[in-house]
């Protein structure tokens, strides 16, 4: 049995953007099947608001590990 084919017209700048996202040796036809079975966090959520959560998050996460690295040093360097 013979592959089935569609012809897609894309603009210049999907076609770039589709391109720039080959692996060596994949086809357009491979790409378009490894990033169509891809998941954003966005689509996973359902919700524009997991961006800014995520955002906050390793915010938060860096200020503390930053605040645990002060404590460690002022521990180490303040006491005798």
């Amino acid at each position: 049995m013979g592959t089935n084919t569609k012809t897609v017209a894309l603009s210049e700048t999907a076609y770039e953007r589709l391109s720039a996202k080959k692996r060596d040796g994949e086809s357009f036809s491979d790409v378009v099947e490894r990033l169509a079975g891809e998941r954003s966090l966005l689509e996973i959520v359902g919700t524009g608001a997991a961006d800014d959560e995520y955002e906050k998050a390793v915010a938060d996460a860096g200020a503390s590990l930053s605040r645990s690295a002060e404590e460690t040093h002022r521990e180490l360097v303040d006491e005798p």
